[in-house]
């Protein structure tokens, strides 16, 4: 029995020392997988934490290095953008939302400024602006980037800046079919009205007085309210920018009553506006319209505006490009041409 009972302490201890060898030989191996796995884990959030951390200091240096509109515009969260109401089909609210050729340009605009800060829910503040409260509000502020319908002049230089011309046209006029009104000539002595605070305003009164035409001028705030003077008979006709009264004419009930004519006061273009002394802001900016206006997307969106029906009611401007906006789109540029 003793030595039956030390066989079996023997076989009994071995394979206890065994079962424990090979728990000792198996559970290396299982705890290695694992803290491989975890290792391999704790890699992985590292590496995410490292690579979040240095984003978020580029991020943070890349918003240290930012100045003027760009910053302000990081700062704020949102493009405060001047829209207009009426600047058909430029810039003008479609009963919906503000639509136009210019508008579209203004969201593309947007867009690059979104991709330039890394900002893809920038948000835009759309504020309604006149011919005559534009430029105060951008001075002050109130406004970061208007695309409308404002005019690129030497003067305005002195106090804004200008993009590249995204449009070219002639000043001329709208007036009833019957009114026997060919050309600035015929005004002499009558009531003409025209928007305040417009080039065209400037234009129309350096007119009466080099001629001697004694016009009465009216100047009201927009070109909806200018237009509507004309149709209530309270002026003889409207002087403005000819694809603006083209479009007037368009989108009127009765079309045919009108017609737009006169020897053209003066070509001049359309620019967007922003703050003066931003060069990189006015990089970003040119770069956006130089590159749809070389690309072919210029002229895309021309036919889309003045030569396709447009909202809200499906009416065509048809207004060709012309020679000038051709050769404006093939070579870009930002210069005034008063």
């Amino acid at each position: 029995m003793k030595v039956a009972a030390r066989h079996g302490t023997s076989t009994g201890s071995t394979a206890h020392g065994t079962c424990r060898a090979q728990r000792t030989r198996a559970m290396p191996a299982s705890c290695a997988g694992r803290i491989a796995r975890f290792a391999a884990h704790a890699r992985r959030v590292f590496v995410t934490l490292a690579a979040f951390g240095a984003a978020s200091l580029a991020c943070a240096a890349h918003a240290d290095e930012l100045t003027g509109t760009l910053k302000k515009i990081h700062d704020d969260g949102a493009v405060a953008l001047g829209v207009r109401e009426a600047s058909i089909p430029f810039s003008y609210f479609d009963g919906t939302r503000t639509v136009g050729y210019s508008q579209t340009i203004a969201l593309q605009i947007v867009d690059e400024i979104r991709k330039t800060l890394s900002m893809p829910q920038l948000k835009v503040h759309e504020i309604t602006v006149t011919s005559s409260n534009r430029t105060p509000m951008l001075l002050n502020s109130q406004i970061d980037l208007e695309c409308g319908s404002t005019t690129h002049t030497v003067e305005r230089e002195n106090v804004a800046a200008f993009s590249d011309s995204f449009f070219q046209y002639a000043v001329r006029m709208i007036t009833r079919k019957n009114s026997g009104i060919t050309d600035f000539a015929d005004l002499a002595g009558k009531t003409v009205v025209t928007t305040a605070g417009t080039s065209d305003e400037r234009l129309l009164r350096r007119l009466n007085t080099d001629k001697h035409l004694n016009m009465r001028i009216t100047s009201v705030r927009d070109h909806q309210e200018a237009f509507t003077t004309l149709k209530e008979d309270r002026a003889v006709a409207f002087v403005m920018d000819e694809p603006i009264v083209y479009g007037f004419k368009a989108t009127d009930p009765r079309p045919d009553d009108f017609v737009v004519t006169g020897t053209p006061l003066g070509y001049e273009v359309y620019a967007c506006m922003f703050r003066k002394g931003d060069k990189p802001f006015r990089e970003l900016v040119n770069g956006v319209i130089a590159r749809a206006q070389t690309s072919g997307e210029a002229e895309r969106l021309y036919r889309q505006w003045f030569t396709q029906p447009i909202p809200p009611h499906g009416i065509n401007l048809n207004f060709p490009l012309s020679e000038q906006n051709r050769a404006l789109f093939a070579h870009p540029n930002d210069r005034a041409l008063d």
